[in-house]
């Protein structure tokens, strides 16, 4: 990161961040549904585990349309997830072991249940109604423009009542709010002071770039795909201006590690959104690498991933947040996106390789890695048997759509939901391989992966060449190496067909990280001036590897199915 700027504390960037799923992560109650409770119970957990930060995704109260994502009460903890004195129970316990907590604000749109809309909706001259964006039907009474909702659909709601109509850019019951109004920006920085009164780190911003609309509302011409209307609201004409607003009086002066989400981004915003001098957020997520395998960028529809692409993205926003002094935010999964082990590599045969391989290469990089639950122990998209056991909202209106509008048949409708559903993700944490997986002792609120006796954290923390140790490795390595901090990152694969490789060098130290993709053995030649500059008669050290080779490095390395290997020269 450029030295010129005057940052504030950023401690953050050798830590490493564990997503909470809350609804399916450990049930103390027999509900089926995950609660606060079950987080605190499992903080030792994550503590040996090597986790600095932990987010926990919303337990506001909600009528979990998009489970908990629609928001009806910023203020106040939703009861299935237990109560504030539950998560002040968590807040102490965490400060106890010297771990911080990140939360979800949800500020793009509310849930139309929040009083905010409720007053909003009543008529046109309630002193709410402006902090939603409200507007006439078009000339011939249908929607005021052609936008579409992210979830399928029209992104306009009709209201009988006042005869206008609502933006929701997701679901039909998230009502976009209206940040032009400054009454709606107050609102929301005062509800972001008091979490961060009550001790709270951080916060994950759900789609923020989102906040600020094109207010001419145009129809959107088709000219970029996918024509959605996602060119006029995505890193909008006035949003940068609202999140430095935002910095100056919450994030700045509690010292909060913050992280953007980024929707259908850009490099160039997400520098200014995480360059210090910007004072905007700490890192950005983006999510093109996790597009590689969307033809034509239609999310619902089927590809091998393009693993050139892969690494193109990946190189692209590691150079480029460098020489920027941005900051990324380093992923594979989360709770929107289908297990990465199953994607990108091999969830059968060779699943521990691979889930050890995919996380060397991305714990390899420059940024603040995101460990989401479950990915550390190698969980798989799980077994799906029929439509009836999903429960996302997405994946449900879209396996209608895909037959509906687009003429799949409903073998195809249901193939490509398997594959796509954000519920792949949310299936409850594997404990152990009792019934339910140890996640509870009531009826689970989404089924379980059946493979989950053989795939469990009891069996893997007992077992020191497991993928949890793997992880716990690794994030010790975050801390302990500079070079995976400061190190400039160079790409030494050349469109390698099976291999990503690449350097991180910061003059005192060279790591190089060398990942075999592929379901076969395969060969990799360091490039001479890399092999000439900074390894030729040094003597590197292998810091971590996923095979019971453990191999020197050599200017030719011969890689079997899915190894990865991560070495350390000092210079």
């Amino acid at each position: 990161m450029s030295s010129k700027h005057k940052e504030p504390s950023t401690w953050w960037k050798k830590s490493t961040v564990y997503q909470v799923y809350p609804k399916s992560f450990n049930d103390t109650t027999g509900s089926g549904t995950g609660d606060i409770r079950g987080l605190t119970e499992k903080l030792d957990y994550l503590q040996h585990l090597g986790i600095d930060i932990v987010w926990l995704q919303p337990v506001y109260v909600s009528p979990q349309r998009d489970n908990g994502y629609d928001v009806a009460d910023y203020y106040r903890i939703n009861p299935d997830y237990g109560t504030m004195e539950d998560f002040d129970g968590l807040l102490a316990e965490l400060k106890a072991r010297d771990m911080k907590l990140m939360i979800d604000i949800v500020v793009n749109h509310s849930s139309t249940d929040h009083e905010w809309f409720k007053q909003s909706r009543s008529s046109k001259d309630n002193p709410y109604r402006d902090y939603y964006i409200w507007r006439d039907p078009a000339p011939d009474g249908g929607v005021p423009n052609n936008w579409q909702s992210k979830f399928g659909g029209p992104a306009w709601q009709y209201d009988e009542q006042t005869g206008q109509y609502f933006l929701t850019l997701f679901d039909q019951t998230q009502a976009d709010l209206n940040w032009e109004n400054e009454e709606v920006r107050k609102a929301v920085r005062d509800m972001i002071k008091f979490w961060a009164e009550k001790g709270v780190d951080g916060f994950r911003m759900d789609v923020i770039n989102l906040i600020s609309k094109d207010q001419r509302f145009p129809d959107d011409d088709g000219s970029v795909s996918p024509g959605d209307g996602r060119k006029y609201y995505t890193d909008g004409p006035r949003v940068h201006e609202y999140i430095t607003e935002m910095y100056d009086e919450v994030f700045g002066p509690y010292n909060m590690v913050t992280v953007g989400e980024m929707s259908s981004t850009t490099l160039a915003h997400c520098i200014r959104y995480s360059n210090p001098a910007s004072r905007e957020f700490s890192m950005t997520f983006n999510f093109h690498h996790l597009k590689v395998d969307y033809p034509d960028g239609q999310k619902w529809e089927l590809m091998p991933y393009d693993f050139e692409s892969l690494k193109q993205l990946f190189s692209e926003w590691q150079t480029g947040m460098q020489a920027g002094g941005g900051w990324n935010a380093l992923f594979l999964n989360n709770h929107d996106q289908p297990r990465a082990l199953s994607r990108f590599a091999d969830d059968g045969e060779y699943r521990v390789e691979s889930a050890k391989m995919l996380a060397t290469t991305l714990h390899g990089l420059q940024g603040t890695p995101y460990v989401y639950q479950g990915e550390e122990i190698g969980m798989p998209n799980p077994v799906w048997n029929d439509i009836s056991e999903f429960r996302d909202i997405e994946s449900t209106n879209m396996y209608r759509l895909l037959q509906e509008e687009r003429g799949k048949t409903a073998e195809e409708a249901f193939h490509i939901v398997k594959e796509r559903s954000r519920d792949n993700s949310r299936t409850p944490m594997q404990w152990d391989g009792t019934a339910n997986a140890g996640f509870t002792t009531g009826t689970p609120w989404l089924k379980v992966d059946e493979r989950y006796p053989s795939i469990h954290v009891e069996e893997q923390m007992a077992n020191p060449d497991s993928i949890y140790h793997h992880y716990r490795k690794l994030i010790a390595l975050r801390k302990e190496v500079d070079v995976l901090t400061d190190g400039l990152y160079e790409r030494l694969d050349d469109a390698h067909p099976e291999v990503f490789a690449y350097a991180r060098t910061n003059g005192n130290e060279t790591l190089v990280v060398v990942s075999n993709f592929r379901k076969l053995d395969t060969a990799f030649q360091v490039p001479e001036a890399v092999w000439n500059n900074h390894i030729a008669d040094k003597s590197p050290e292998l810091l971590i590897s996923n095979t019971e080779v453990k191999p020197e490095l050599k200017q030719q390395i011969t890689l079997s199915p899915y190894a990865s290997y991560m070495w350390l020269i000092k210079q």
